[in-house]
């Protein structure tokens, strides 16, 4: 799909590192002095940090870009020195792309003459980043999630953390969850992060979850989820592009679209059946219509 990504002109950064504030995604890091887009992966394409830029070296591109590919990402990140793979390598381990991980470390390891820095310094740091997030942990307390130099945005930045392990809503005022991963608005999701592979998606309209009380127990769980208002959500056409990406890169196995009962959020089902037509593959939407009382009013194979 096309999306927009920054680019950096290295021979215009200066290094002063304003950019890097400028990024909520935490997608730029300041490596041995000059501004680097660690990961593609997380990079959202607004162009936040342009203004930032006081030499103009930053520009944002609109191009083709093929499901995220590891290999291809560090085998020209490289280039750019040591420090530079193990800041990336970092972040993908922050953010629990244990796949995309392994596959940057097999690289790294099978092709040590494209590069002049030793894979096993790099694999020591990582090891060693990896001890500093253990060390002294309370193992009843989960661990925050990377800070980024600058800050980062957490209704953006990807995370996969699994459902409520608390059996029958115990300490929770809600009761159990299922939510699985963040985030969950279609504007902001990522299609190549690792919970959408192969996975069942959800995608519902924004006040579904707000007329069922028994929407995370009958509903979403076993599924990822995505949310959208396709009469008040701009840009809809990313929408059809993210869920193409769905379908032909996360190769997700069924759509289940809930919908509420009123005219306007026919739409959703419209972007879905679009998304059908340009994607590679088909798989099964079913069509589940909620009244605004809460009741089911159609559950359907569409």
């Amino acid at each position: 799909m096309k999306r927009d990504i920054i680019t950096i002109d290295r021979d215009l950064c200066n290094g002063c590192g304003n950019c890097i504030t400028g990024c909520h995604e935490g997608a730029l890091q300041l490596i041995d002095g000059k501004a680097v887009l660690v990961s593609e992966l997380m990079c959202d394409g607004l162009g936040a940090c342009i203004g930032d830029c006081p030499v103009g070296a930053i520009s944002v591109e609109h191009r083709e870009a093929e499901p995220y590919d590891e290999v291809h990402t560090i085998s020209q990140m490289v280039a750019n020195g040591k420090n530079t793979v193990i800041a990336h390598l970092k972040h993908l381990k922050d953010y629990n792309e244990k796949e995309f991980l392994r596959q940057g470390v097999e690289w790294l390891l099978a092709n040590r003459d494209k590069y002049n820095f030793s894979p096993e310094e790099v694999l020591h740091s990582l090891n060693s980043h990896q001890k500093e997030e253990t060390c002294g942990s309370n193992n009843n307390t989960p661990k925050p999630q990377h800070q980024h130099s600058g800050g980062s945005c957490p209704g953006s930045a990807a995370k996969s953390f699994g459902s409520s392990t608390q059996q029958n809503g115990a300490g929770l005022i809600s009761g159990k969850s299922e939510l699985t991963h963040w985030p969950v608005q279609l504007h902001l999701i990522n299609p190549n992060t690792s919970h959408f592979q192969g996975s069942n998606l959800l995608l519902a309209a924004d006040c579904v979850a707000f007329s069922m009380g028994n929407f995370h127990s009958d509903y979403l769980k076993g599924k990822t989820l995505a949310i959208a208002c396709p009469k008040l959500d701009s840009n809809k056409e990313v929408y059809v592009e993210k869920i193409t990406a769905l379908i032909d890169s996360a190769q997700i196995d069924t759509i289940t679209v809930m919908k509420m009962e009123v005219p306007c959020c026919g739409g959703l089902l419209q972007l879905v059946k679009m998304a059908m037509d340009q994607a590679k593959r088909k798989v099964p939407v079913k069509l589940i219509t909620v009244g605004i009382k809460g009741e089911v009013l159609e559950n359907a194979w569409a």
